[in-house]
Parts: C-alpha cells; sequence; structure tokens
C-alpha cells in the first residue's frame, strides 16, 4: 500500500471517528437537556443509517421486564416483537448470525448485547455494517452508543416511577391525616389525646373516637398491615365502618364481629389489622375493651400498672374469628391508659437497643400528674432523644386517656 493510500485511509478513519465523538456529544446533550425518548431514538436510527448505511436496526429495552422494541428500520412488519426477542435473549455476547441460526434472525448479521451491571438491558440488532477494517470498529461504537440509550432510558423510567410513588405517598399521607384528630374530647372526669408520627409520610396507624354522650364515650387505636395507598384505603374505609357499625353496635363483642366480618370481604384476608377499642360509661365508672391482637396497652391504676393484653385474633384475616372476648375496668381510681402502635417499641438508638415496653412504664409512672396532652407529647419526646438520631423505622401511634374521680 502506497504512502497516498494510507494517509487517505487514516483521514477517512479520522473523519469517522470524529463523526462518532460528535455523534456521542449530540446524543449526551440531547439526553441531558431531557428531551424525549423517542427524539433520542431517532437520533441514534438517523445516525447508524445516515452515517454508517446501516440497512436493518431492531434497538430492543428491557422495561418492567419485558423486551421493547424502541427502534425499528426496515424490519417486516409481521415480526412479532415477543418472538423474536426470544431468540436473541439467549446471547450474552456480540454474535454475529450463522446460516444455522433461528430463521427470525436471518435477516440480521449481528446481535450485539448491552449489560449494566450484569444484567442484560438491551439488544441491538443490525445488518449492514462496512465490510473491512472499520468492522469491529463500528461495532464498538454502536455498542457504546446503544449503552448511553439505554442507561439513560432506564434513569427516565426510574425517575417516573419515583415521582409516581412520591404522589402515591403524598396521597396517602394526606388520607392518613385525615383520619388521625387534631382533637379529642374531654370532660368532667375524662380526657383523651393523641400524638401520630407518621414514617416517610406512609400512614398506616390510626386512631378514633365516638362520643355518645357526655357520660358515653368510645376511643380506638389501630395498625395496618399494609402501607402507602394500599394502607390509607383500607383505614379509610375501617373509618366508616367503625362510624357506622359503632353507631349500630352498642356492644363491643357484636362491634368487633361485624368488623372483622366486613374488612375480610373487603381485604380477602391478604390485609389485617390490630386494634383495641373501648366504650367509657362515666356513669357506671366502668370501661369495656376488646384488644383484637392489638400490642397491649397500658393501664396505670392505683400505683399498678396492667397490660391490657388481646382478647381475640387480627381483623380481617379469618371471615370468623376464633375467639372473643371482653375486658372490663372499674373506673374506681384515677387512672391513666396509655395506647400506641408497635412503632413506638420498634425504635432504636444508635447502638442498636430497642426502646422497650419497660421503659415506656418508667416515664408514664413518673409523669402521672401531666393531662392526657402533656403525656402524649412527652412519651413521644422521650422516645425521639431514646433514638438520638437514628431512623424511625415504622409509624408511630400514640393515644392517652386519663379517668380523675374528681370533676376537672
Amino acid at each position: 500500500m502506497g504512502i497516498e493510500a494510507t494517509l487517505t485511509k487514516m483521514e477517512n478513519m479520522l473523519s469517522l471517528k470524529q463523526l462518532q465523538m460528535t455523534s456521542l456529544l449530540n446524543i449526551t446533550q440531547a439526553i441531558n437537556e431531557n428531551l424525549p425518548q423517542e427524539d433520542i431514538y431517532k437520533m441514534y436510527k438517523d445516525f447508524l443509517t445516515w452515517e454508517l448505511s446501516i440497512d436493518k436496526i431492531a434497538l430492543f429495552i428491557k422495561e418492567d421486564n419485558r423486551w421493547k422494541l424502541f427502534v425499528r428500520y426496515n424490519i417486516d412488519d409481521d415480526i412479532r416483537e415477543e418472538d423474536l426477542a426470544r431468540k436473541f435473549i439467549i446471547y450474552e455476547r456480540l454474535h454475529t448470525i450463522k446460516p444455522t441460526d433461528d430463521a427470525l434472525l436471518q435477516p440480521f448479521e449481528f446481535i450485539i448485547p448491552v449489560y449494566h451491571k450484569k444484567e442484560p438491558i438491551a439488544y441491538s440488532l443490525i445488518s449492514g455494517i462496512r465490510e473491512g477494517s472499520d468492522i469491529y470498529n463500528n461495532i464498538q461504537f454502536i455498542t457504546s452508543l446503544t449503552n448511553i440509550i439505554a442507561v439513560a432510558s432506564e434513569n427516565k423510567r426510574l425517575v417516573r416511577r419515583q415521582i409516581t410513588q412520591e404522589k402515591e405517598l403524598e396521597f396517602a399521607n394526606e388520607v392518613t391525616q385525615m383520619l388521625i384528630p387534631n382533637e379529642m374530647p374531654r370532660g368532667n372526669h375524662y380526657e383523651l389525646a393523641n400524638v401520630y408520627r407518621p414514617h416517610f409520610k406512609v400512614g398506616g396507624d390510626y386512631i378514633d373516637y365516638i362520643k355518645f354522650s357526655d357520660t358515653k364515650i368510645s376511643f380506638c387505636i389501630a395498625d395496618v398491615s399494609g402501607k402507602g395507598i394500599a394502607g390509607a384505603m383500607i383505614m379509610a374505609n375501617f373509618q366508616a365502618l367503625i362510624q357506622n357499625l359503632g353507631q349500630q353496635y352498642r356492644d363491643l363483642e357484636t362491634l368487633v364481629i361485624a368488623l372483622n366480618q366486613t374488612v375480610s370481604k373487603i381485604t380477602k384476608g391478604e390485609k389485617y389489622l390490630t386494634l383495641f377499642i373501648a366504650v367509657v360509661d362515666l356513669e357506671n365508672k366502668m370501661l369495656y375493651y376488646v384488644n383484637a391482637g392489638h400490642i397491649p396497652p397500658l393501664l396505670f391504676k392505683n400505683g399498678k400498672v396492667t397490660e391490657l393484653k388481646a382478647t381475640c385474633t387480627i381483623i380481617g384475616h379469618f371471615e370468623e374469628l376464633p375467639g372473643i372476648s371482653e375486658g372490663m375496668v372499674e373506673l374506681t381510681q384515677d387512672c391513666t391508659l396509655v395506647a400506641f402502635t408497635d412503632g413506638l417499641v420498634d425504635i432504636k438508638n444508635t447502638e442498636g437497643i430497642n426502646y422497650t415496653v419497660e421503659m415506656l412504664k418508667e416515664y408514664v409512672a413518673g409523669n402521672l400528674n401531666l393531662n392526657a396532652r402533656q403525656l402524649a407529647q412527652g412519651i413521644m419526646k422521650k422516645a425521639m432523644e431514646f433514638s438520638n438520631g437514628s431512623e424511625i423505622p415504622d409509624d408511630i401511634a400514640i393515644l392517652n386517656f386519663k379517668y380523675n374521680k374528681s370533676e376537672k
């Protein structure tokens, strides 16, 4: 080969390199400017067909665990995407199509797989690469270009999913906030208060009350197994059930049975919730309760603390409750009831030690002089101080009931 021919070849190779670099720069800039994916794919097709003279292109990108054809050029319309995908997915490296390969692959010359973190994210099936010494260079360039586009597509998909999730979380938070009363009732001999702290805007806890009269009031706390929109919608339905059925069934056992039957029909047993519900009869100085699999509330009375343990199983998991009983507390002494969800005792400090029920008992026992709101806020503050900035793993809901023999 003469010097002139060698120089011409080198000039051609340099020109192609410059063209490739310009193409990469243009596509990268288009991605950074957040151009629509359709425009990016068009740039990909135009460069391969105009500058590299590729006569067939099938660019598949993985999306939602399916291989989708985003760029097609000179491809038979009768070819089904899923049929072609089943043929090329077996190749993990660059593959040159051979006469012995499947008939669906015969229109192409090369299969170029693109991997990201050991996972295939794109396949480019092409035909018409220039012959000669440029073949390897062109394949390398097509691989790089396809990789850039596929990763950008995956990143956009992840951003879209994140935006969707954030909207869902925001909606779930709005629903949850509507389910937690801002103000709880109080009377001459009692007061109720609550504190609620959602976990990353995802609410799964619930607090409510029904005031039947000045001397009869019901209150409850619950924790649903689902989070996000699913949990929020279950709780929204449950609130409607509580408010409706609570007016129909003043007997707690009958009410809880009715709640369980309705929730199990709605969730088909796939979701469930724990519930503590009580009715205070001030006229007869009695508190009646049912604990449906909820973490036991603490009752402080006459210098002692009692755990109000489960009187039946969780709500919604079984079509019929295996058994149910009603607990009773005589309001003959001043007493304080502290109910909470398990997010409170899931808190860990920086050393990995849990905030325990015993710690809670100790704090409440030393602060029984506080009113219901002050006590609820104090419990939350104490727990946050214990966490010392560690991540809070779950929602936290606290509900306090205080009974005073003498009028306030």
